[in-house]
């Protein structure tokens, strides 16, 4: 067992101590293992205006912001790095996570971000964290926002956890609609004008963990550069869940909140450090490419995390 304290920054205010367990996995373990994990500070979250897509021009490769669709982005609160391994056990008591051990010289193993967790997994971290900062959880379930409330996580495909609903005026966590992810990733730009193919840069290895410089596993957070809204690794690292469901975007879809309605797997975009020869294909860490997964998978694409946003007044 290894003592580690995470401090987040002062926009949240919580010092937060907990116990990383090695948990086997990421290349097992070595000698570093057993050394103490530094105390570490994290920039936390940024603030980033809202914006309205008008829909009379689409973006060149985009999937989300096209012509004949209105979408608006909400006044948000980001998280500028994916959840990290402490973060997620600080709250939920465990660490999941594939790559639980040996990381990267000079990385720092609870800085390292959390990888297989589900969709299902991610909704109960958000209400479960809001409510330990006193603030109002965004998702119900059966009625209730209380995730010790809702039973078991479920392992298989759930009709009432894919019922879940979300408060979108909360103040709470939650994930990122598609269309904000995307807006994010793109650092805010809703033009046509200074896009760049990653987010930040059209040099991968500048902006990303990629098959070309990761070592086959996921690396610390923001190890590399950021986008224009000081947002970190949202190409490569670990895929992040979303929270719409998978479905051809089209003009008839809502102009706030997210996507259908229900299809059978939901959104996850950015890919990740490299899971063989499908992410191996650098496309798929492009800030428009699409993918998925069963919302109780945490396994499927390999490496599936998450980062967080809460809704905010300008």
């Amino acid at each position: 067992m290894k003592k580690v304290l995470f401090t987040l920054a002062a926009i949240l205010g919580l010092s937060l101590a907990l116990v990383a367990t090695s948990c086997g996995g990421g290349g097992g373990s070595s000698d570093d293992d057993a050394r103490p994990v530094a105390e570490v500070e994290t920039v936390g979250f940024v603030p980033v205006p809202g914006a309205t897509f008008d829909g009379t021009t689409g973006i060149t490769g985009s999937y989300v912001f096209i012509e004949g669709r209105t979408v608006t982005i909400p006044s948000l609160w980001v998280c500028d790095h994916e959840v990290t391994q402490a973060e997620y056990q600080s709250v939920m008591g465990s660490n999941p996570s594939y790559f639980s051990s040996s990381p990267e010289d000079g990385e720092t193993q609870a800085n390292r971000p959390v990888d297989c967790v589900s969709w299902y997994d991610c909704l109960v971290y958000c209400n479960k964290r809001s409510l330990a900062e006193n603030l109002t959880p965004c998702y119900t379930i059966s009625g209730k926002t209380n995730p010790d409330e809702w039973g078991s996580v479920p392992t298989a495909r759930n009709e009432t956890w894919n019922s879940a609903t979300c408060d979108w005026t909360a103040n709470g966590y939650r994930l990122p609609t598609e269309a904000e992810w995307e807006y994010l990733a793109r650092g805010g730009n809703l033009t046509n004008n200074g896009q760049t193919e990653y987010s930040g840069s059209n040099t991968i290895g500048d902006v990303a963990w990629s098959c070309e410089n990761s070592g086959d596993m996921t690396h610390e957070v923001k190890k590399k550069a950021a986008n224009a809204l000081g947002v970190y690794d949202m190409s490569g690292n670990v895929w992040e869940w979303c929270w719409d469901w998978y479905d051809p975007i089209d003009t008839s879809t809502p102009s706030t909140g997210a996507g259908a309605s229900s299809c059978v797997c939901r959104v996850e975009r950015g890919s990740c450090f490299d899971n063989g020869v499908l992410n191996s294909l650098l496309f798929h860490h492009t800030v428009f490419y699409r993918s998925y997964n069963d919302p109780y998978c945490r396994t499927g694409n390999f490496c599936s995390g998450f980062r967080v946003v809460r809704s905010r007044s300008e």
